[in-house]
């Protein structure tokens, strides 16, 4: 406001009257001018949803907040007004609205009536985000680390070494995508044993293994794991796809029990091991059996993968559960989306078995008709987890080699959504779940 009056000239007794006049009148003028942005969120009016996501990231690294309104026309974004913004909202294509006092009062006021299952949450802090990924070259691509880059999203690298460094206290969010925690490879033997990245691999991995002290892959995956478990369990957020799923929650079962065949680790696995699991140590399922087969392209009955033969392609989708923003903002804030019905993918790790989900976990997406729960989350301890099903959700069947998705050409996609509100979710303020 000081700028405002810097040249005025100075007003003497005689003049106090028409200055007062003026100087309210530009005060009122001022009012009337725009106080926020809007990034509607909905199918009608944004162009490209996915940098929306990267324009609320950078505004929170400015040390601004961010309102996120749950269900609003798809889950829009309220961010303080600036010319910075507007410019940067111009030049990554991201549609918004400019609002004065008294419209963004009206939209909020609608929010909170009872009457609306709608809410507004304040996202406060820009999460630090660490994705778990080797070092050396993988010959298919992560989702996550392409939606991160094309929304502008900054993230680091971290692999076995940091993690057992216990450098994961440095970053709010976690990613764990198309990894495999058992020490089996990938169960990518029976398939790619001849392949010059299946046999690099391996001996890049048994090499790391004997460097940080430990005998076997298994037994480094092993002690990865308990970091990540004790990460979750402090308070961190962690976000799997794929084959990260449930490759994890089978080493937490499997923990002491060898159940790698010769191929892996150069000994037999233990007699009668499927007994020895302990569902107790698990994040998200139980009651599974492992898949004892090493030429078998599959690690456990939680996978739906071979059991999808009444679901075609044209006709894959799953819903996403519908919940109260107000009495639960984290699944409601998890879910948003500009439609309720997202396009499946499938992956090494397509689905989940829902019998076999625990009940603690909610599942927040699911195709009913095959009995599939295909994104899920829960608390575990302190923090949070979030298990998303399939590898690329738009590239429907992702093969080892495939080209890697272009987003430019799905600015829109609501399954990659689904990620980046798992990225914003830690910038949220805490309430307390009230169910």
């Amino acid at each position: 406001m000081k700028y405002l009056f810097k040249n005025f000239p100075k007003l003497y007794p005689r003049h106090w009257s028409g200055g007062i006049s003026l100087i309210l009148f530009l005060i009122f003028s001022l009012n009337a001018y725009s106080s926020s942005i809007l990034i509607p969120m909905d199918a009608e009016s944004q162009e490209n949803h996915l940098k929306a996501y990267g324009i609320t990231y950078w505004v929170l690294t400015k040390q601004q907040k961010v309102q996120w309104l749950l269900n609003y026309r798809g889950g829009s974004f309220l961010l303080p007004d600036g010319e910075s913004i507007r410019k940067e909202c111009q030049i990554r294509g991201v549609s918004f609205e400019i609002l004065s006092d008294g419209e963004t009062q009206a939209i909020l006021d609608g929010i909170s009536s009872p009457s609306q299952n709608q809410e507004a949450v304040i996202l406060e802090k820009a999460p630090k985000i660490a994705v778990y990924s080797p070092k050396d070259n993988q010959p298919w691509d992560d989702a996550v680390t392409m939606v991160l880059t094309y929304a502008e999203i900054p993230y680091v690298t971290v692999y076995d070494e940091e993690v057992l460094q216990d450098k994961l206290a440095l970053f709010d969010w976690l990613h764990l995508h198309h990894e495999d925690f058992t020490g089996q490879y990938g169960k990518f033997y029976g398939a790619y044993r001849a392949a010059p990245w299946y046999i690099e691999g391996k001996k890049n991995a048994e090499a790391l293994a004997a460097k940080l002290g430990y005998d076997k892959v298994s037994e480094q995956k092993r002690a990865v794991v308990g970091k990540i478990r004790n990460y979750v369990i402090g308070g961190g957020f962690m976000f799997a796809m794929c084959s990260a799923t449930d490759s994890f929650d089978i080493a937490l079962a499997a923990d002491g029990v060898d159940i790698c065949e010769p191929m892996f680790d150069g000994d037999p696995s233990e007699a009668s091991y499927q007994s020895k699991l302990d569902f107790k140590n698990t994040f998200a399922f139980t009651n599974f059996t492992l898949e004892r087969n090493p030429l078998r392209y599959e690690f456990s009955s939680i996978d739906m993968t071979s059991r999808r033969n009444n679901v075609p392609k044209e006709s894959d989708y799953f819903s996403l559960m519908d919940f109260s923003a107000k009495w639960d903002p984290i699944p409601t804030m998890l879910c948003q989306n500009h439609t309720s019905l997202v396009k499946g993918f499938m992956g090494q790790t397509t689905a989940f078995a829902r019998a076999e989900v625990k009940p603690t976990v909610m599942i927040l997406g699911e195709n009913k008709i095959n009995g599939e729960a295909r994104y899920i989350h829960g608390i575990k301890g302190k923090g949070f987890f979030t298990f998303y099903g399939g590898h690329d959700p738009e590239d429907y069947q992702h093969r080892v080699g495939d080209p890697k998705t272009e987003l430019e050409l799905h600015p829109t996609s609501p399954g990659y959504r689904l990620i980046l509100n798992n990225v914003l979710f830690p910038a949220a303020r805490k309430k307390k779940q009230k169910t």
